[in-house]
């Protein structure tokens, strides 16, 4: 019979891989916490018609991206290709949106049709970031040190935040038009055949194009920055103040547009010099208008994700701790009692494995110097006899003999006296 196998774009994580993804989600909950943001745990599914809605009926990711399907009853249902536009129905449906201010992250696999490679897969996995009730220019700020705090705290390094501001729906119109005559007389052998549509129904995306062609002959087009309203102009300017003063370096790119149709002034992206040519780790911005776009009331928000497979790509994967203890049991009769004492010393707060049958001394000294555990325990006849146990420090060298009652307590002084070495 023939193997089944997993589908294309999608990964198994295995240690150390899945340790890393959990690093990434704890040392969300770390920081994040510290600002005032709660969990939200979403769907993966929700109906087409949210993502249609919110990220935009000509974006590529609603074009192209999304695995979207009928359910028995014809209803149109869509793997989530986002986490915001899930967090903003939630809050409208839940009536949380409008109690001023509120502060949530989530995380989670998000799923794309798009060719997979290194750092982007069919079903990836986010960090999301939602903070909804004000439009004031400092929580911007705060949002990018929150989001520069994170990726520290993550031990990366060699990133660059890329900063822009989209405007709003007073003074974006304006530019849209100047774009739109810049973009006139280009043909298609300036053009790719998504930017001739793009140029016709979402001028904005061109901007955004990778295609080297599409970049070449955009160079000069007009930015958006040159075009901002006198308010967009100074919530602007009060975002990059903060950042110079609290030493935050930033790039000034007037062709950041993102690819969601839902930003709003302040948008931004983080990108790595680690990576190669995926080097977006985090992106975000400023979204107003969007909740009231879902049927909520008209309040604003403003947001960022980081991919996770793109983080993983830039962290240690040596992350897993080593167990504290190994026990290796000498006399096939005291195999119940080991299991036994490594109970509890697990319930003391110590980490280690106990075998389940018998193997020689040999073989199982080997497995302990293997497993990297700091200590290897030594259950023989002589110590089931005596209620002992003895104990060999695998790093700093030596071996003592225990009493089994006291064994936790000389496990944490040994260990606290490393930890001030």
């Amino acid at each position: 019979m023939d193997k089944i196998q997993k589908i294309k774009g999608f990964a198994d994580l295995f240690p150390p891989d899945s340790g890393v993804f959990s690093f990434i989600e704890a040392t969300a909950r770390d920081v994040f916490s510290r600002y005032g943001y709660r969990e939200l745990r979403l769907p993966v599914l929700e109906r087409t018609e949210l993502f249609a809605r919110s990220i935009g009926e000509e974006t590529d990711v609603v074009q192209k991206e999304m695995y979207t399907f009928p359910d028995r009853k014809g209803r149109s249902l869509t793997l989530r290709p986002e986490a915001t536009a899930g967090v903003m129905r939630a809050l409208v449906e839940d009536k949380r949106a409008g109690e001023g201010l509120v502060k949530y992250f989530a995380h989670g696999p998000m799923f794309r049709y798009e060719r997979p490679q290194k750092g982007r897969m069919r079903q990836f996995h986010q960090i999301d970031v939602e903070a909804v009730g004000s439009p004031d220019a400092l929580l911007d700020a705060e949002v990018l040190l929150m989001l520069e705090q994170y990726l520290r705290a993550l031990g990366l390094a060699n990133l660059t935040v890329e900063l822009n501001s989209l405007g709003c729906k007073a003074c974006r119109p304006v530019f849209l038009d100047t774009l739109r005559e810049f973009l006139k007389g280009m043909h298609k052998e300036r053009l790719c055949e998504d930017c001739m549509r793009r140029k016709l129904t979402n001028p904005l995306r061109v901007l955004d194009c990778k295609v080297p062609q599409c970049k070449e002959f955009t160079a000069d087009a007009p930015k958006i920055t040159d075009h901002l309203c006198p308010e967009c102009a100074a919530h602007f300017a009060v975002v990059t103040g903060v950042l110079d003063d609290a030493g935050l370096g930033y790039t000034l790119n007037p062709r950041l547009v993102r690819g969601l149709d839902y930003y709003v002034r302040t948008t931004f992206e983080i990108v790595s010099g680690d990576i190669g040519a995926q080097s977006s780790v985090a992106g975000g911005g400023r979204y107003d208008g969007l909740v009231a776009s879902l049927g909520g009331p008209d309040v604003p928000g403003v947001g960022f994700a980081c991919g996770m497979e793109r983080l993983a790509l830039l962290i240690d994967r040596d992350l897993e701790a080593a167990p504290d203890f190994f026990l290796a049991v000498l006399d096939a009769s005291g195999l119940a009692k080991g299991l036994l004492l490594a109970q509890g010393l697990r319930r003391a707060g110590f980490g280690g494995e106990a075998p389940f049958a018998a193997k020689s001394a040999k073989s199982q000294l080997r497995a302990a110097d293997k497993s990297g555990a700091r200590f290897c325990l030594v259950l023989g006849t002589d110590e089931l006899a005596a209620g002992t146990v003895v104990v060999k420090d695998m790093r700093a060298g030596g071996q003592e003999t225990v009493s089994q009652d006291l064994l936790a307590a000389y496990l944490r002084a040994r260990l606290e006296e490393a930890k001030e070495g």
